[in-house]
């Protein structure tokens, strides 16, 4: 090993993020004519209280009760498809990177949008599909992970922001504990929701190097295709909590 791989080793924290120009050039000599595609934490259906995480081999998936990272950057994701979503990397017909515009058919104001409506699919769920992206990097780590966050874990995710922006802080200056806890729907479903926890605030350092990651997955993010951001086909959605839950099999 390289005296300048341990010494990237060795900063530990967050700050291992610091030195950008560092990873540009490792990624130029060991990714020329690679196409790098962020992981995707999964979480599973039927009140599973573990994520699912890809492992090294991409067929190896690991589980994890906890994921740790700072939250860089974050944003809606709304798809809808005219005809049932069955996966693949098939675009919707409308979709949203904002969560206010729908591009396609039918495409205009997402708030306005009947098909962004309860009851417009599935006879109690949305047609549309709403999602949260969330862009993590976790300690030690040079990459960042996606987390699809379903609209099940809305509430949760919503009364987090508010918590971490009444200590007068944002999502990409603090540490986060993402975990999952079983939750029961009124029709005595249950589905897996999404529980978070801030852990400390970055230190100066920590916040350097993190500064340019956050600009860098804003850039990332407008680079996905509607197809990626699809969110999976939920088939029930609770009327009165709104939560995405899925039966268990």
């Amino acid at each position: 090993m390289s005296n300048e791989i341990m010494k990237k080793e060795n900063v530990g924290g967050f700050a291992t993020a610091a030195d950008m120009a560092w990873l540009n050039d490792a990624m130029n000599e060991d990714c020329a004519g690679i196409e790098l595609q962020l992981d995707r934490i999964k979480i599973p259906a039927g009140g599973s209280t573990a994520f699912e995480v890809p492992g090294e081999d991409s067929d190896d998936t690991q589980l994890v009760k906890e994921i740790t990272g700072v939250i860089l950057f974050n944003h809606p994701a709304n798809a809808y498809y005219k005809d049932k979503y069955t996966g693949g990397s098939n675009p919707p017909d409308c979709s949203s990177f904002d969560g206010k515009v729908g591009v396609g058919n039918p495409g205009g104001e997402c708030l306005n949008c009947p098909y962004n409506k309860f009851g417009s699919g599935d006879g109690k769920s949305k047609a549309c599909k709403n999602r949260r992206m969330l862009y993590i990097l976790r300690e030690g780590e040079l990459f960042p992970i996606i987390l699809n966050l379903p609209v099940g874990s809305s509430a949760s995710y919503k009364n987090y922001v508010k918590h971490v922006l009444s200590k007068r802080t944002s999502l990409s200056r603090v540490v986060t504990t993402i975990s999952l806890k079983k939750a029961m729907s009124d029709s005595n479903i249950a589905f897996s929701q999404a529980v978070f926890k801030m852990v400390r605030p970055l230190n100066d350092e920590e916040l350097v190097a993190v500064a340019p990651m956050v600009e860098q997955m804003r850039n990332y993010s407008t680079t996905i295709s509607s197809a990626e951001f699809a969110a999976e086909e939920m088939p029930f959605v609770d009327p009165e909590t709104g939560e995405v839950i899925e039966p268990l099999n």
